[in-house]
């Protein structure tokens, strides 16, 4: 079987997953770094990916001390992470067409994301996304965050669908945790960090795109049929 149960409602992290996003935020974060005179890496970055911003925060002043501006560093990355986006933001392969599938299967789907409302509606808004999805789930709705499963718990109870019957989309390892930990099926579909073993015992599928998911939807409709 493609999936271990019948696939109700699909959830959808953004950044990374919907969104090509990931590789504007590390390239803005880098030179942010060497503007306030730190040598941000590439691999800081990938342990930060799936983080709120105030978890990064935290990280930051691990790294470069308690004096580091935060603030002022983040201040100043949104700002080329925003002329950056508003160059050319791109949708990640596959995203129109398992839009459209499910659709065709009359399927719910909602967001799950640790970025903003504020985001949400900007970025997907560039792609008249937004109203394709019937709940969205974004920082400011819940007070624990990913690797935790209430963005995830609260998605489902907002699709009306159990958690159990949710397919859950993510690109992050602490997406993929909090997805898990909601009791979803879950894929893990790779962008900035590749799958570890962790993560290939937390998901029922490492995908390679949404092209992938979507050939696994239906197959997994295929076998329902028969």
């Amino acid at each position: 079987m493609s999936f271990p149960r019948r696939v109700e409602a699909v959830v959808f992290d953004m950044d990374g997953l919907l969104l090509d996003t990931e590789i504007v935020y590390r390239a803005a974060m880098i030179e942010a770094g060497v503007v306030f005179g730190v040598h941000f890496t590439g691999e800081t970055y990938a342990a930060m990916v799936g983080k709120t911003t105030p978890e990064c925060g935290v990280m930051l002043r691990d790294l470069y001390g308690e004096a580091f501006p935060v603030q002022a560093y983040f201040e100043r990355v949104w700002a080329d992470v925003e002329d950056l986006l508003a160059a050319e933001t791109k949708l990640k392969a596959g995203v129109i067409e398992i839009l459209d599938y499910l659709d065709d299967l009359g399927l719910p789907r909602g967001i799950a994301t640790s970025n903003g409302m504020v985001a949400v509606e900007k970025y997907l808004g560039r792609f008249d996304l937004l109203q394709r999805f019937n709940a969205v789930v974004a920082h400011q709705d819940v007070t624990k965050h990913k690797p935790n499963p209430d963005p995830y718990l609260l998605a489902a109870q907002r699709l009306g669908v159990d958690p159990a019957h949710c397919l859950a989309l993510e690109d992050s390892h602490p997406g993929v945790r909090a997805a898990h930990a909601a009791g979803m099926m879950t894929i893990m579909v790779p962008d900035i960090l590749d799958p570890n073993e962790e993560m290939h015992d937390k998901c029922v599928h490492i995908a390679d795109s949404l092209h992938h998911v979507l050939d696994l939807l239906r197959a997994s409709v295929e076998e329902v049929a028969a």
